[in-house]
């Protein structure tokens, strides 16, 4: 990925448990220990605006154009309507109000993870459930009863996966019916969780410090199979997010890795249709990562990804941006300089070409005084030849 710049915003006074990336708008909003939701402008690192505690430790954010949601160890869901006069969309900090604001009590215990939908809303507890919600009426649609604690979800259409204890899940949101599970995914528990837009591939994060990479096939059954696994880390992943074609990573070794799937995809879908009968081992798909990010001391617990650029928080309190815009236009840049020293070359070279071949065209004697000086020379040696054979 380059080069890149690192923006470091100053605001928490805790540990940061929660960051999400609102790409289009180009915000971004972290939480933690502190009770505080702050929102922050993605490109200046600026801090815009922060609520009033909100009572407990928030360890999950999420937004939308349209809603923004925290949730954390009260076991309720605090959000916000956008306000289309406000540019920064959300009155953080405005007098509560029921048509802007809302809260939502149905989980029995702390909420570990959140995301929206077009329609929808979703929450993970340690009660053990996933509740979906109307994003409308706030009227819970579903409850997803798992056998352990909730760590994370991730919806696509009209499935949702999920991770508790150190199992993997799939589901059917419409019907409530499980239509897969991985157990036992990772040696301890299965913090994190990212999923591909296309909602075919699923990455899970570990106790283990490992990252496995799922495949989603629908054919007369529902099947999830592993396909590669990383081991970029020497503690727990906490966090994972993904964009093509970047796989990020946050452990509590307090590090950052950077994945690339591409290559991987590539060896997958060639395996599979030259061994289409045969089963793929996926311990034999042990991959590297491709970068690690360093310079954290302690825990990461959050991470997300968005206009080109890292967002992670954990122990220390402070929310870091890395900034690789920059990388972009100066990996365009070089290409662009390769072109055209390329051309240059090929422009040189035909050239050069040209002169030889002018070269020749205007002087013909040397080739003709050649042929003439070995036409003498033939001619000598055959009166030569001659003259012996006189004498003979």
């Amino acid at each position: 990925m380059g080069r890149y710049t690192i923006d470091m915003l100053y605001g928490h006074t805790e540990d940061v448990r929660a960051v999400f990336v609102l790409s289009s708008k180009k915000l971004v909003f972290t939480s933690g220990y502190d009770q505080i939701v702050r929102m922050w402008d993605l490109e200046e690192g600026l801090s815009i605006a922060s609520s009033e505690s909100l009572g407990c430790t928030i360890r999950a954010v999420a937004a939308d154009s349209r809603l923004l949601v925290a949730g954390g160890t009260g076991g309720f869901i605090h959000g916000w309507r956008a306000n289309d006069e406000n540019p920064h969309l959300f009155d953080l900090r405005a007098p509560q109000n029921e048509d802007m604001e809302f809260q939502v009590w149905e989980h029995g215990g702390p909420i570990t993870c959140l995301r929206l939908d077009f329609n929808r809303m979703y929450s993970g507890s340690w009660d053990m459930s996933i509740r979906v919600w109307d994003r409308s009426s706030l009227e819970c649609l579903k409850v997803l009863i798992h056998n352990d604690w909730v760590w994370n979800l991730a919806p696509h259409d009209a499935t949702l996966a999920s991770t508790a204890g150190s199992d993997l899940y799939v589901w059917d949101t419409n019907s409530g019916s499980q239509l897969a599970i991985i157990n036992n995914a990772h040696a301890g528990y299965t913090y994190s969780l990212a999923r591909s837009h296309t909602g075919k591939l699923l990455f899970t994060g570990g106790e283990d410090g490992a990252i496995h990479m799922f495949e989603i096939f629908e054919n007369a059954m529902y099947h999830v199979r592993r396909v590669a696994t990383w081991i970029p880390h020497l503690n727990a992943v906490y966090a994972l997010a993904f964009e093509f074609p970047w796989l990020v990573s946050a452990s509590s070794d307090g590090k950052l890795s950077l994945i690339d799937v591409r290559k991987l995809l590539r060896t997958n879908r060639k395996s599979s249709l030259n061994n289409s009968s045969k089963a793929v081992n996926p311990v034999d798909n042990v991959e590297p990562p491709q970068r690690m990010l360093h310079g954290f001391g302690s825990n990461l617990f959050a991470v997300d990804v968005g206009s080109n650029r890292i967002v992670c928080a954990g122990e220390e309190g402070l929310v870091r941006i890395w900034n690789f815009s920059q990388a972009l236009e100066i990996e365009q840049r070089v290409q662009a300089l390769r072109g055209l020293r390329l051309e240059n070359r090929m422009r040189r070279r035909n050239r050069q070409l040209e002169t030889n071949d002018k070269g020749r065209r205007d002087n013909p004697c040397s080739f003709t005084k050649k042929n003439q000086i070995d036409g003498h020379r033939n001619s000598w040696n055959n009166r030569r030849k001659m003259v012996w054979k006189v004498k003979a």
